[in-house]
C-alpha cells in the first residue's frame, strides 16, 4: 500500500483540536498536527492569526520543493494587517479564507440555512426592541461607539460585555443566545471590522433565530443576505439617532415589520443558494481534492 499524503496542519485554528469528518477525507490522504512531518508532507496548513509573522522569515521555516502551502484564517485582515500584505501572502500556494475569491472558501453561512427557514417566528416580548450581544473588544468598524450613541436614543438590550444592561441568569451558551435573539424584534449585528466578505454569524443568527438584524459591516453585504429586505443597513442611516428613529417607528408598526419577513415565502438568492451548497462538504475535503488536483 502507498504511504498517504500527508497534509500537516502546522497549527489549529486558536490551538483547538482539529475536528472533521475522517470518514470524508480521500484514502489517499492523512491530515496530521505531528511537526516531525513537516519536510515529507504534501501540504502544510498555517493558521496565521495564532502563529507569528517572522517564523516565515529569517530562514526558520523553510518549505520543500513541490510543498504547497496553505493560508488559513477566517479573521478580518484589519486585524492581522500582515494578512493584507502581497508580500507575505506569496509565500502561500493556496488560501481557505472566508473571502469569495479564496481557493477554499469558508464562509460564516449554516450549511442547514435553508431547513432553518421553515421555523415559525415567536412572538416578541413587550418591551423587546432591540438587544446585543457585543463582548470582542476588537473594533475596528467603530462599532462600540455606534452601540453606546444609539443607546441613548432607545432602550436597547446588551446581554455581551460590551455596555451590558441585561444579565443572563442561566447561560447555557449557544441555544441561550438563540432563544433570547428571538425574542426581540431586532437584532444588532454589528462586525467588528468592515471589509468586503467579512460576514459573519452575527448576520445569520437573527436570520435563523426570526429577528431582523441591523448590520454594521461588509459594503458586500447584499451578496450574503437571502434577500435585500430581510435586515436593516446601519450605514444607510446617518446617524445612531436617525436610526434609533427609525428602529422605534418600525416597531410600532406591525404590517412594516412583518415586510422584513416576506422574504421567508421566496426563493433565495442563487449567490447564497450556491454558498450553502458549497459549504456542504467540509472545507478540509475540498482541500484535498485542491491537492489532488493540482498533483
Amino acid at each position: 500500500m502507498e504511504k498517504p499524503n500527508l497534509i500537516l496542519f502546522y497549527n489549529t485554528m486558536w490551538d483547538q483540536p482539529l475536528t472533521y469528518p475522517q470518514a470524508d477525507i480521500p484514502e489517499t490522504y492523512m491530515l496530521t498536527t505531528d511537526r516531525r512531518f513537516m519536510q515529507e508532507a504534501t501540504a502544510v496548513v498555517f493558521h496565521l492569526p495564532s502563529l507569528p509573522s517572522r517564523i516565515f522569515h529569517h530562514g526558520h521555516l523553510r518549505k520543500r520543493k513541490g510543498q504547497i502551502w496553505v493560508a488559513w484564517f477566517m479573521e478580518c485582515e484589519a486585524h492581522y494587517p500582515h494578512l493584507g500584505s502581497s508580500s507575505f501572502m506569496s509565500c502561500f500556494d493556496l488560501t481557505m479564507t472566508y473571502h469569495l475569491d479564496a481557493d477554499i472558501v469558508v464562509s460564516y453561512v449554516p450549511h442547514d440555512f435553508r431547513e432553518s427557514l421553515g421555523r415559525p417566528i415567536h412572538d416578541k416580548d413587550a418591551g423587546n426592541i432591540v438587544n446585543a450581544f457585543i463582548s470582542s473588544r476588537f473594533n475596528k468598524s467603530g462599532r462600540m461607539e455606534y452601540l453606546k450613541e444609539l443607546m441613548k436614543f432607545l432602550d436597547l438590550h446588551s446581554y455581551g460585555k460590551i455596555f451590558r444592561t441585561r444579565v443572563i441568569e442561566k447561560d447555557h451558551g449557544r441555544q441561550t443566545k438563540m432563544d433570547i435573539i428571538a425574542r426581540y424584534k431586532f437584532t444588532l449585528a454589528f462586525e467588528n471590522a468592515i471589509a468586503q466578505d467579512y460576514v459573519t454569524e452575527k448576520f445569520y443568527d437573527p436570520l435563523t433565530a426570526g429577528s431582523v438584524p441591523v448590520y454594521l459591516g461588509a459594503p458586500n453585504i447584499n451578496d450574503f443576505a437571502p434577500d435585500e429586505g430581510c435586515f436593516i443597513n446601519a450605514s444607510a442611516w446617518d446617524s445612531p439617532k436617525s436610526l434609533a428613529q427609525y428602529l422605534i417607528a418600525v416597531s410600532r408598526d406591525d404590517n412594516l415589520y412583518k415586510s422584513f419577513f416576506e422574504w421567508k415565502t421566496k426563493p433565495l438568492k442563487q449567490t447564497l443558494v450556491r454558498l450553502i451548497e458549497q459549504q456542504k462538504e467540509n472545507e478540509f475535503v475540498r482541500l484535498c481534492k485542491m491537492i489532488e488536483s493540482a498533483n
